[in-house]
């Protein structure tokens, strides 16, 4: 039963998280060239598609941990540090994804529907040079606004946090430190 969870454990890892790790990654650059080429349908509709993979893998990870405590129980390692730091790092994760980068990309996408309606280059530039002005509070915070580039920097800053806070975590699995199981 142990190879069993285990292997539907690892398996919703690389099936959900990597799908979102790669899609978050790719939605900062993708958004940028969507608010630099707002004509460009291509651009948006790759945000847009980026986006929906984050949310729906997502939401499908939920079962990374689901099948992670069902092993670990079955293993007895339940108290053990390395995965109770593993534990923490991907509620910390989960935090970040849900609190940090969705939203943020939610907003960079209808900021930047909003801007595709805007006429002529002058309108597109005064849009954009409105959401980096007073310290680039632009979408990032929803409902804030015209979009910029730095709201395109500060979410691949989150999103960043989010992938390292997973790979902390796959080494933490793999390595596991003190582990009497045998690594």
């Amino acid at each position: 039963m142990n190879k069993f969870l285990l292997a539907v454990h690892v398996l919703a890892a690389i099936v959900a998280v990597g799908p979102v790790t790669v899609a978050a990654s790719m939605f900062p650059p993708s958004a940028r060239k969507a608010l630099a080429e707002p004509a460009d349908a291509q651009a948006l509709s790759t945000v847009r598609v980026l986006h929906r993979i984050c949310r729906l893998y997502a939401t499908v990870g939920v079962a990374v941990p689901v099948f992670g405590f069902a092993t670990a129980k079955n293993m007895g390692v339940l108290g053990d540090t390395w995965l109770i730091v593993s534990i923490a790092l991907t509620a910390l994760a989960a935090v970040v994804l849900a609190a940090l980068v969705l939203p943020r990309q939610t907003a960079l996408m209808e900021g930047i529907e909003g801007i595709e309606g805007v006429e002529g280059v002058e309108g597109v530039e005064e849009r954009i040079a409105q959401g980096v002005g007073a310290g680039g509070e632009g979408a990032a915070n929803a409902g804030a606004g015209p979009v910029g580039p730095r709201d395109t920097a500060r979410l691949a800053m989150f999103t960043g946090l989010f992938n390292l806070l997973w790979a902390t975590v796959t080494i933490l699995m793999i390595v596991r430190p003190g582990s009497t199981t045998g690594a």
